[in-house]
């Protein structure tokens, strides 16, 4: 049987040079995560490599269309249309396309101190359910993003931002469903309800029966339901965007402490500080001196004044 380890039609790959992998794995971004090798093999067709010993780098391979396998730890595992898998480095492999049904890959050798946050997506094969929110083509993107800079050259801007998209790269991967969520908030799902409804009702006083009757469910229910899914019971969690809205006004408004306490449902001062340094582990009146500090410094420095604005979610 042919087989051959490159040299497909419309193939695409970077191999980066010894001297810049040295200035990767010493500079105090890159060194964290960076990319050594990518690329990709549209049906690559007796597509085979063996490596008895691994390589230096952890190996993905993403694939996008059609069919493969690869032999790691004794195991032969079946890759089809997005599936991923993630070879560990030093680990001894072999890989190849289906003969009938040759695999179109993505693929990029990487290395870095922060590899073993990812060890729980390295080893095993990740199937990547296509469906109405599952972004694929944003993370298609990010890897063309990844190799179209690395193809721009080797200055150490290009480097650095390659090392932050292969963090999220991965990132979308081992976090599948944050990844995924923000495309389609589920209405009908009560937990996003009951934040979505919290996030409408920052400026009133409201309770927990509030939150529970928005949702349709008995307040004790609820509590149980949301503190599986965000660690919090709801209140606390109200208490905290209540407290994130805060800081923004802190930040781009000029209210007062009092002024914000009053507006955020805090009808006692001392209640809001007290909740405010439970949650930022500061008073608010350090946060607005702190800010103050810095716009005073900086107006100053470029002779200009500070405009606050209330920034609004677009739809």
């Amino acid at each position: 049987m042919e087989t051959i380890a490159d040299g497909f039609k419309g193939e695409k790959s970077i191999v980066t040079p010894y001297n810049i992998r040295e200035l990767q794995s010493k500079n105090k971004i890159t060194r964290q995560l960076y990319v050594t090798h990518i690329g990709y093999y549209p049906k690559a067709k007796h597509h085979y490599r063996q490596r008895t010993e691994g390589t230096n780098e952890n190996i993905l391979i993403y694939c996008e269309k059609g069919n493969g396998w690869i032999e790691y730890n004794g195991e032969t595992h079946h890759l089809s249309s997005n599936q991923v898998f993630i070879i560990p480095q030093n680990s001894p492999h072999t890989y190849g396309a289906n003969q009938q049904d040759p695999w179109s890959i993505y693929w990029l050798h990487f290395k870095g101190e922060n590899v073993p946050m990812f060890e729980s997506i390295l080893g095993k094969k990740l199937a990547i359910k296509d469906s109405a929110d599952s972004r694929l083509q944003d993370r298609f993107m990010l890897f063309e993003d990844m190799f179209r800079n690395l193809e721009m050259g080797y200055n150490i801007e290009n480097l650095e931002y390659i090392s932050f998209c292969l963090m999220y790269f991965l990132a979308s991967i081992k976090y599948i469903f944050q990844y995924r969520k923000i495309k389609n908030v589920k209405v009908d799902d009560p937990i996003q309800k009951s934040i979505l409804f919290m996030k409408d009702n920052l400026e009133a006083k409201i309770t927990l029966e509030d939150i529970a009757n928005a949702v349709g469910y008995s307040s004790s229910h609820l509590i149980t339901l949301f503190t599986q899914r965000t660690s919090y019971p709801p209140m606390a969690y109200y208490n905290q965007l209540r407290i994130q809205k805060a800081c923004s006004y802190l930040q781009f408004s000029d209210l007062k402490i009092k002024e914000i306490s009053f507006r955020l449902g805090f009808f006692d001062p001392f209640h809001f500080s007290k909740t405010f340094l439970k949650e930022m582990n500061k008073l608010p009146r350090n946060t607005e001196r702190n800010i103050r500090k810095s716009r005073k410094r900086i107006s100053s420095h470029f002779n200009i004044d500070f405009i606050c604005i209330e920034l609004v979610p677009m739809n």
